[in-house]
């Protein structure tokens, strides 16, 4: 769904090395009161208290214990009916991009809200005062900032979304076209893998999986989360850092092996992906 012109857009600010953003609101400010929507994923936990949100014109009334997700681009507005605590979690779908290669369907609950999934996860289903706890234990990690906080994090995310996936899906059948366009990105997913140094190109990528390049880069961010060279990148960051923390391999060597054509890409792409210079990722002797 395409956003009304006239609406305006949140700019979420998430950092770029971590692109998640925790946080707990009480009450709902004037900001939040209006119509708005923005590209990042949104995970409310209701803590205390009650409201309602409006989402893409619907309305739901939540209460405490109560889970909500917020897709990309909905418009959305929320108020508050009395005492209201909110655990807000915002991220970028992106981030996940590698958790996708062995779950291509990890974020469908928000792609496919409004089909299989709900915004409002169903209160009577056992399984919501657990991952209510992931979200509040979430939180917990991201404030405190103890050390490895980021992967203890990301791992409760990437169960939390598992556990939406296997417990609120509406029963319907699947149809099997959409099966066999998951099984063609599975598939060209694994072939970008295998070869992270070949120089990928989207017109290359969708004649392997028997498609034009605009149904082929439609169907890859509805999966994955991001573009397909978007996701080559993080590919090649990914097997950059393996090398980085198991060789001795000189950077120059390294940057190659992984697909980058010059040094000064390559540490550009590092430190604006992961956050750091590869040199920091050596380990100290």
């Amino acid at each position: 769904m395409k956003p009304i012109p006239d609406v305006s857009r949140d700019l979420i600010e998430l950092p770029t090395a971590f692109p998640i953003v925790i946080s707990q609101s009480e009450g709902v400010s004037p900001l939040f009161q209006r119509l708005h929507w923005h590209t990042a994923l949104e995970i409310n936990y209701i803590s205390r208290g009650s409201g309602y949100y409006l989402i893409n014109g619907t309305r739901y009334d939540f209460r405490e214990g109560d889970i909500l997700l917020i897709n990309s681009n909905d418009l959305h507005r929320a108020f508050e009916n009395k005492e209201l605590v909110m655990s807000v979690i915002m991220f970028d779908p992106a981030y996940f991009a590698l958790e996708q290669r062995y779950d291509p369907e990890l974020l469908i609950p928000f792609r496919e809200i409004g089909m299989r999934f709900d915004n409002l996860l169903d209160r009577s289903h056992p399984m919501l005062a657990r991952l209510g706890a992931a979200i509040e234990e979430m939180r917990s990690e991201f404030t405190r900032l103890e050390p490895h906080y980021e992967a203890v994090v990301r791992s409760l995310l990437v169960q939390f979304m598992s556990f939406v996936n296997r417990y609120f899906a509406k029963e319907q059948e699947r149809g099997a076209s959409r099966l066999r366009g998951m099984e063609t990105i599975r598939q060209v997913l694994n072939a970008m893998e295998a070869d992270v140094a070949h120089p990928w190109t989207l017109k290359e990528l969708a004649a392997y999986a028997h498609l034009s390049p605009s149904r082929f880069s439609a169907l890859f961010v509805q999966t994955v989360g991001t573009s397909p060279l978007d996701y080559l990148i993080q590919l090649r960051l990914s097997a950059a850092v393996r090398l980085l923390e198991s060789t001795d391999k000189k950077m120059i060597e390294i940057a190659e092996i992984t697909g980058f054509r010059n040094l000064s890409n390559f540490n550009r792409l590092f430190k604006q992906h992961i956050g750091k210079q590869p040199s920091e990722l050596r380990p100290r002797q």
